[in-house]
């Protein structure tokens, strides 16, 4: 049994409320503010020692003054040396990954409460590692610091950056900071996922850079994808680069004008794989769901089709909204489909679950009177892990089915 905390083990004493302390003890590690009963003295940041209304030690939390989510738990036990902690926690990710993150050398270190360090993303590119901080705990200097130098003992990466969104910092009160260099000088390289090469700009893209929870999802739809392929929100060419070695025509789609100068880039990084092709991956600056719409009016036909759109749900109460949204495509796409041919569908969207999407596409190939065969229902990559007890860590739905 874990003991009562005394003043010596922490300044600070957080008491929830009975709905908080029974949310501690099912598993998850989130209290939000709401469930804070007294939080006297509490500095942002700090480390406090969480107890249920009657003053029963449950843990020990890293404190938000100012996150809807108050406390977000690091420990069952009296938090004594949190460097130490932190060291540990960094090692045991690692080591986490080592068995089965393989033909990649791009892949995810930490990846928040999943890896018992909420708040605090790291993402591997080659010799680049790219951090993302996400919460006041996370950005104080005793944890930056020594979060880095656990990094750079254990992955001897040439450069360390830090991807910063601006957003984050401003719902948790922190002072603005510009994406940059933490450590060494290199901010760019190329990585391999699968055997494909993608080239990696440390201070542009998306998020930390790349949509690495998708790698194994890639891999699975090369088995599948033939023919001729439309890859929809295509970004920097993950998927269409991927199939694009098995199918005899690629179109990839996206909004974006840089992302695809980079998949162009991607391309002719692989272009030894892509020789025997009689036509290049055509890429396309478009709105994914204007050309779908056009594509299906005109009766264009795939033999293979990938929708992986960006996050529709932010929130619950864009479900129905997102749902709707979900359909359009999916159904634009069955339409276009020959006779036997692959579906290979994505949601990013955490609100939206997996039951939903599956119902979704279940009404969608309904309307477009076409039968859907589930070949493989899928999630993130592996080294984006999912703890049972905390539903949010789980997040991406990928479906492969074959349509009739």
């Amino acid at each position: 049994m874990p003991r009562k905390p005394t003043a010596s083990d922490s300044s600070f004493i957080v008491k929830v409320s009975p709905r908080g302390a029974s949310r501690l003890k099912d598993g998850h590690v989130w209290v939000y503010r709401s469930d804070i009963v007294s939080a006297d003295g509490a500095t942002p940041g700090s480390v406090v020692a969480v107890t249920d209304h009657r003053g029963q030690f449950l843990g020990s939390a890293l404190y938000s003054s100012s996150s809807q989510i108050a406390i977000r738990m690091i420990s069952h036990d009296v938090v004594a040396d949190l460097p130490a902690l932190l060291r540990q926690r960094v090692a045991d990710a690692i080591s986490y990954r080592q068995p089965f993150v393989h033909d990649t050398n791009a892949y995810r270190v930490i990846f928040s409460e999943a890896d018992f360090l909420p708040g605090l993303i790291v993402d591997r590119y080659s010799d680049i590692l790219s951090l993302q901080i996400l919460t006041q705990a996370m950005d104080s200097e005793i944890v930056r610091s020594t979060v880095i130098a656990e990094l750079t003992e254990r992955l001897h990466p040439s450069s360390i950056v830090e991807r910063v969104d601006p957003r984050v910092r401003q719902l948790e009160e922190l002072p603005p900071r510009a994406s940059g260099l933490l450590q060494g000088e290199k901010t760019s390289t190329v990585f391999n996922m699968n055997a494909v090469q993608f080239k990696f700009e440390a201070l542009e893209g998306q998020k930390t850079g790349a949509f690495l929870d998708q790698r194994e999802n890639y891999a699975a739809a090369v088995q599948y994808a033939h023919g001729e392929a439309l890859d929809a929100f295509c970004y920097q060419g993950g998927f269409a680069l991927h199939v694009a070695p098995g199918c005899a025509q690629v179109c990839g789609v996206d909004s974006s004008r840089p992302a695809l100068e980079v998949a162009e880039q991607n391309a002719a990084l692989n272009h030894a794989q892509l020789k025997d092709k009689d036509k290049e991956i055509e890429w396309i600056e478009a709105n994914a769901f204007d050309l779908l719409k056009d594509y299906s009016s005109s009766g264009q036909r795939y033999d293979t089709i990938i929708l992986d759109p960006p996050a529709f749900a932010k929130s619950k109460r864009d479900l129905d909204a997102a749902l709707r949204g979900y359909k359009e495509l999916n159904l634009r796409a069955l339409k276009m489909l020959r006779p036997g041919g692959i579906l290979v569908t994505c949601s990013c969207s955490y609100h939206v679950s997996f039951s939903e999407f599956i119902g979704m596409l279940a009404d969608a190939a309904r309307d477009a009177r076409r039968n859907l065969r589930l070949i493989e229902a899928r999630g993130q990559a592996k080294d984006h892990p999912i703890l049972l007890n905390i539903p949010e860590t789980a997040y991406l739905k990928c479906v492969v089915a074959s349509v009739t």
